[in-house]
């Protein structure tokens, strides 16, 4: 069996061939990872593992401290500033777990579009085909896991930053309920809605580094029997516009989880996503936040570039007066307990992560009316999620020219349920 060193050793080879082309990883820890992978290497002859997620190769997201260095989160307007004190929570956790740290992803700037693409660092083209946006904000974390440069990608979920790279790079991506993963040490966009998640090439990775994160017990992720599950099938707003390809793919996913006794009932939840919309009439919850979190620079102008992406919805949302904000998320607070009554005679929502695969690079930048909407329907579907405070998994459905994703979700509290509902369907699937 390889070392951990010689696969450390090949992934860094890898990427020093496309140094002059790197678009994936804003930075790389070459030796820190190498004494990692060495110190993992020697407890194994030792006879000793620290965990699942030993000598596993993990890459994380753009927005996480690591001690000594500033958080750029994909923005110029932090290049300079201090450095971290002391490594985010996460990344703390998993080098205790034993967990080799090789880099840290490429993100969309401040983790506020849904397209993946960064002015400032370059955008990742996709894991199957690099002429395609990798979707975002976890862009290079979608990528990373896609193309195998990490065995496991962390990113931050707030509307989609996890399914939805997981989702058009072909890969499993988790978002588990909001605050179950300490967000202390990493850059925020939202507090209210702002998540940390895995993205692997297995639901089993995700589990093991969601078990680390939140500081649980390892232990082994038995994969539920689908015999009797009730899945509820949201249709109605979330299925307009959803390409045929993908479609055909979800409702063959479908066909093949009734086939094991699983029971599939429509359900209705169209007057609540129209209710919170109107709630959020005039700015997102998300986008309110992040004016507050970026309200010094937004006043003053920033003194770099600042993508208009982000920037122009981040100008409009700090205008909204206070008492809509606060009114949004008393009304959200409501409309959260009426999803979990709603949801409480499924067990799992079942939809298509993304209603679209991955269209180009080139496309999105040229076309901005085409980029707008695609943007709208890249989070429409996962948006709920945050929303409305549920956890929520991406696994690969088979069949598809271009990756797109099986969305299942659960209701607040259930990851480690839906994980292993996940397993289960990811067998079936194939995936």
């Amino acid at each position: 069996m390889q070392s951990v060193r010689d696969h450390i050793e090949s992934l860094l080879a890898r990427l020093a061939a496309r140094a002059g082309e790197e678009r994936v990883f804003t930075k790389l820890y070459a030796e820190a990872a190498r004494a990692a992978a060495d110190a993992s290497d020697a407890r194994k002859r030792a006879g000793v593992r620290l965990g699942p997620l030993d000598g596993t190769i993990v890459s994380i997201k753009d927005l996480f401290d690591v001690a000594g260095e500033p958080t750029t989160a994909g923005s110029l307007l932090l290049a300079t500033t201090a450095p971290a004190v002391r490594d985010a929570v996460i990344v703390s956790r998993l080098r205790q777990a034993g967990a080799v740290i090789i880099g840290k992803t490429n993100m969309t700037e401040f983790a506020f579009t849904a397209i993946g693409d960064n002015q400032h660092y370059g955008t990742p083209g996709n894991a199957v085909d690099a002429s395609l946006i990798p979707g975002g904000s976890s862009s290079g974390a979608g990528v990373s896991a896609g193309e195998a440069t990490s065995d496991i990608a962390i990113g931050s979920d707030t509307g989609g930053s996890v399914r939805i790279p997981a989702s058009l790079n072909g890969v499993v991506g988790f978002k588990p309920t909001a605050r179950r993963v300490p967000l202390s040490g990493a850059f925020p966009l939202s507090a209210t809605l702002d998540s940390i998640g895995p993205l692997a090439r297995s639901v089993a990775e995700c589990a093991a580094a969601d078990a680390v994160m939140v500081g649980e017990e390892p232990a082994a992720l038995v994969p539920l029997a689908l015999a009797g599950l009730r899945v509820g099938i949201p249709r109605g707003l979330l299925f307009e516009d959803t390409e045929s390809e993908v479609a055909t793919a979800f409702d063959r996913s479908l066909a093949r989880i009734e086939q094991t006794g699983a029971r599939l009932a429509d359900v209705s939840i169209d007057d609540l996503l129209a209710d919170l919309r109107a709630a959020t009439k005039r700015a997102s919850i998300a986008a309110m936040e992040g004016a507050e979190i970026h309200a010094d620079w937004l006043v003053t102008g920033a003194s770099v570039p600042v993508d208009p992406w982000v920037s122009e919805p981040l100008s409009r949302a700090a205008t909204i007066p206070t008492p809509v904000y606060i009114r949004a998320l008393r009304r959200r607070t409501a409309l959260c307990a009426a999803m979990d009554e709603r949801l409480a005679s499924v067990d799992v929502l079942a939809l298509p992560t993304t209603p679209v695969t991955a269209p180009t690079i080139v496309s999105m930048a040229e076309n901005a009316d085409l980029r707008e909407r695609t943007e709208g329907l890249l989070l429409r579907n996962t948006q709920v999620v945050n929303q409305f405070d549920l956890c929520a998994i991406s696994l690969p459905m088979p069949g598809t020219a271009r990756p797109a994703g099986l969305m299942l979700v659960s209701r607040n509290g259930h990851d480690r349920y839906l994980l292993r509902i996940a397993a289960e369907i990811e067998a079936l699937l194939g995936c």
